[in-house]
């Protein structure tokens, strides 16, 4: 929460008092100064912010609450203390969770008026030495008596949308329009650029790339700021989120030839980045029996899905860590924050569960990744064309990491690469109302039919390996078809 200006808090302290009643977000007095009262509210305003959808909430000092006209205190808040501690350090070590709370002295119309701004409840509702408060009407009352309410609040918790969170907030329309690449998102969507700077803000009010600040500015929404920044580091919370791209000397990361960290949005960003990774890879290879004189070492389509899904599906509640590629000798590394929702093996039948699917949703519209469910179905089948090693997807606790492989003969193939293309060639063949036979599986490796014999080994590993099945055992061995484990 960034610090405010006196012209800021004016502007709030006016926007406030122009609304006919207090909503439960905020709260006028005059002198109240006791800590445990100001403690208590505190509690109730965050956790009532929370339920009505705002972002802060807010007691202002020197306010009549009945006729809302400027009137001044004499509260001080940076002399006040409550024992031998300043009022504002006692306040927040009787909140849990902590949350972000501070105390503004300004002076308006030649009053002194006093305005605490407060952080919204994000995980859990905020309590003050250890009891729930909220706002029900204009009074302040025990969360556990009312709870129809407190269930709501728990309810609005567990579906926290990361993309509708603040990026930066409080800012003038022209600042908008500073941040964000606007032109970009019209051209994406093949819309005319509107020449009037209103209606680009009302557009996108619209698609909640931006949001109505309380103090009558704007906040940049962390959707509007991943997909359109024109800085990612402009963006405190979000700047750890640039796609880094690093190429390395050789199969290891003991050399890097070069690392550059994107700093545009995701969606005005990605046919850059998407260039920038094809520009460092080698070109017009023989890629098995595929000649092309303009092709990279790895499908273009596939690349694209690839990164698109790191983008789209990464966990933004991981903190410090991005989407990063890594170019090596023989294999990119396409890694992401987060562990998928659904089962790596299901990947070509499932459709997506996304954690982001505002930012998905988008990312579909302007073309940028496949229609939902059809995106890895798409990448196995060109690595398939191209006969490439079938792509691997390798999990830790924190991140997923796709790997495509560069070209290789296939006697030079190890037995888990083999294993690995017959079971994704299954899987492709099972969602295309197929299955898997030895013939199918010669082609899909390059292989002539004097090879049959090698292909069953292949069959005969995948099944020992729990990976394939076949779809009717009872069936002459000649004529055998396969499907996945799971089918």
């Amino acid at each position: 929460m960034m610090k405010r200006s006196q012209e800021y808090l004016t502007r709030l302290v006016h926007e406030l008092i122009s609304m006919q009643n207090e909503s439960g977000w905020f709260e006028f007095k005059h002198n109240n100064d006791d800590p445990d009262t100001i403690g208590q509210y505190i509690s109730a305003l965050s956790n009532t912010a929370a339920l009505e959808g705002v972002n802060n909430a807010y007691i202002i000092w020197g306010i009549n609450d009945t006729t809302h006209k400027i009137e001044g205190t004499s509260f001080k808040p940076h002399k006040s203390k409550k024992g031998n501690e300043e009022l504002e350090h006692w306040l927040i070590k009787g909140l849990s969770p902590k949350l972000y709370i501070k105390f503004y002295e300004i002076s308006i119309d030649s009053y002194d008026v006093v305005v605490l701004e407060i952080q919204k409840a994000e995980n859990k509702p905020i309590q003050f030495k250890g009891v729930e408060y909220i706002r029900i009407g204009s009074y302040k009352k025990l969360l556990k008596d009312f709870p129809e309410t407190e269930r709501k609040l728990w309810r609005i918790f567990d579906h926290i949308v990361f993309e509708e969170q603040i990026a930066k907030d409080s800012i003038q329309e022209v600042d908008v329009l500073r941040y964000l690449d606007y032109p970009s998102y019209f051209e994406l969507l093949k819309l005319p650029l509107p020449a009037d700077r209103i209606k680009i803000i009302e557009k996108f009010r619209e698609e909640k790339i931006i949001a109505k600040n309380p103090s009558g500015t704007w906040d940049i929404t962390n959707f509007g700021a991943l997909l359109f920044g024109k800085n990612l580091s402009d963006f405190e919370h979000l700047k750890r989120k640039a796609v880094r791209v690093i190429q390395y000397q050789g199969k290891s990361r003991v050399k890097t030839i070069r690392e550059q960290e994107g700093s545009r949005g995701y969606a005005s960003g990605f046919e850059g980045l998407i260039n920038y990774i094809n520009n460092l890879l080698p070109r017009n290879e023989v890629i098995g029996k595929a000649l092309r004189e303009e092709v990279t070492i790895y499908p273009e389509l596939a690349i694209r899905e690839l990164v698109a899904n790191a983008l789209i599906h990464q966990d933004f509640s991981i903190r410090g860590m991005g989407p990063t590629i890594e170019i090596f000798e023989d294999r990119m590394e396409i890694n992401n924050p987060g562990t998928p929702l659904v089962s790596i093996e299901r990947f070509i039948d499932t459709p997506p569960k996304s954690r982001n699917e505002a930012i998905a949703s988008f990312m579909r519209r302007v073309g940028v990744c496949e229609e939902r469910g059809s995106g890895f179905d798409k990448v196995v089948s060109l690595t398939e064309f191209y006969q490439l090693p079938a792509p691997a997807i390798e999990l830790t606790d924190e991140h997923i990491k796709v790997i495509l492989f560069k070209y290789m003969d296939f006697k030079d193939m190890s037995k888990d690469d083999k294993i690995r293309a017959c079971y994704l060639h299954a899987c492709l063949k099972y969602v295309m109302r197929e299955n898997m036979t030895n013939s199918s599986l010669r082609e899909r490796f390059g292989l002539k039919d004097k090879d049959i014999s090698t292909i069953s080994r292949i069959i005969k590993d995948a099944i020992a390996a729990k990976r394939i099945k076949a779809s009717d055992p009872d069936t002459a061995p000649r004529y055998l078809k396969y499907v996945p484990f799971w089918a």
